[in-house]
């Protein structure tokens, strides 16, 4: 099978029930209608400027009226959708397409009654199709496109004469024209293809980066329990105080009364139990919060791979330099989270083992993931990482899982890393034997950059 492991996997198995699956393409290629009636605003208020300069102001022959009336025919459509629709409405996308279409046909019509391809404006004919590139599925944008094309070659032979000087000829050759259709065409093809292939990355990236933030979110959301445990224990407090005081007021009123002394001595001591462990969460986030922040390298390196050990692929450490005192950090769920999803990746590729190199000096800190698989396909190397790119069989999440297949983990993993100051680059072992090699590299400084201070010790 092709060595590609990009799914999107939790760093612990079946702790992450977070569903990172593509958005729904339709949601975010939704147009708004708003901004469909600004740009025929626009192309209103610059035909009409053409139609009149080119009868009025230089006087050349040409069909105001019906120029005018299909002029009349974008405001008309405009002042309807701007009175039946609010200005945020989001077009579906047959909607959209169907407006975009009118704006086609209503341009080829003034380039009929205007000399068709040997006019100057018959470029503006791929507009609209640029326009569905950016915001309509591929499908759509397609057939737009082969509707303007089709309109260009009909302008190409059949149009009214280009408006000139009464009384004089202007003979256009028909080779030039074909010059003209083949530019409008090349035109059409290139600029849609290079909008859509823009604003497909840009969508992909917005998606990506939304599951990332997903995914902090859910880690910052764990790290956040001890300060949720610190204030229940706050909240409780009085209430079992005030449980305790009167426990003791009615064990000292009962006496040794044989039928309620044990009972309420009972209710005395599990509510003094219950405030020991309320006062033990408060401690806890109070005296050893910045103790717990602290984590050694080899700590974190640890913690990385403890939830992988037992799926039948040994994973063997190997230390390497080790110059200076261990290099301890903050501890960091992004840099947690995207080591393990390398070390599940490497996991899941490799045949029997997992090797993971690691060390330190003076200027960087240095972490290596090499498993014994097939390694990286050559023709994606230099593409690992971006989200949604996948070679790994019914890539679409067919298979149910969360995210599997969509080419997000890699991209996740090495977002979360980077954000940390690491630099990752992904390459094929040279050893023998070796497949897959991750590598991932901080600058020590930035590494030790808010780790918290080492607490004092208590002497005794």
């Amino acid at each position: 099978m092709p060595r590609l492991g990009l799914a999107a996997k939790p760093a612990h198995k079946s702790a992450m029930l977070l569903d990172l699956r593509a958005p729904d393409p339709q949601l975010s290629r939704r147009l708004r209608l708003n901004t469909l009636i600004r740009l025929r605003w626009l192309a209103v208020a610059g035909q009409s400027a053409a139609v009149m300069v080119v009868a009025y102001w230089m006087g050349f022959p040409l069909p105001v009226g019906f120029c005018f009336a299909l002029i009349a025919c974008s405001a008309w459509l405009n002042l309807l959708l701007a009175f039946r629709y609010p200005s945020t409405h989001r077009l579906e996308p047959y909607a959209a397409m169907g407006i975009l279409l009118f704006d086609t046909l209503q341009l080829s019509g003034l380039l009929y009654m205007t000399g068709g391809m040997t006019n100057p404006f018959a470029v503006l004919i791929a507009v609209p199709v640029v326009v569905s590139a950016t915001s309509l599925p591929l499908q759509l944008t397609t057939g737009l496109g082969v509707i303007a094309i089709l309109a260009t070659t009909v302008l190409a032979f059949f149009h009214l004469p280009l408006p000139w000087y009464p009384n004089a000829e202007f003979p256009i050759p028909f080779i030039y024209v074909a010059g003209l259709w083949i530019a409008v065409v090349s035109t059409i093809v290139f600029t849609a293809v290079y909008a859509w292939r823009v604003a497909e990355e840009a969508r992909q990236l917005a998606n990506a980066l939304t599951a990332t933030e997903l995914v902090l979110q859910r880690e910052q959301h764990l790290s956040a329990l001890d300060g949720l445990a610190a204030a229940a224990a706050h909240e409780l407090g009085t209430p079992l105080a005030t449980i305790a005081l009167v426990a003791r007021e009615m064990e000292r009123a009962l006496g040794s009364d044989p039928k309620y002394a044990e009972d309420v001595t009972l209710l005395r001591t599990q509510s003094e139990r219950c405030r020991e462990i309320l006062k033990r969460l408060t401690s806890l986030s109070s005296t050893s919060e910045e103790h717990m922040a602290r984590l050694p390298l080899s700590s974190l390196i640890e913690e990385v791979i403890a939830p992988h050990r037992d799926f039948g692929i040994r994973i063997q450490l190997e230390a390497g330099e080790k110059t200076g005192p261990e290099p301890v950090g903050r501890r960091n769920p992004g840099v947690i989270y995207g080591l393990g999803n390398l070390v599940e990746n490497a996991v899941d590729f490799a045949r029997e083992t997992v090797t993971i190199r690691w060390g330190w000096n003076q200027s960087n800190i240095s972490l290596v993931i090499i498993d014994d698989g097939p390694g990286f396909q050559a023709e994606v190397l230099d593409r690992i990482g971006e989200p949604y790119m996948t070679t790994r069989p019914g890539g679409g999440a067919a298979d149910g899982q969360s995210g599997g297949g969509l080419g997000l983990g890699l991209f996740i993993a090495n977002t979360l890393l980077e954000r940390s100051g690491a630099a990752v680059s992904f390459r094929n072992a040279s050893e023998s034997g070796k497949g897959a090699l991750v590598e991932v590299v901080w600058p020590r400084e930035v590494f030790l950059r808010d780790a918290p201070e080492e607490p004092a010790k208590i002497a005794s």
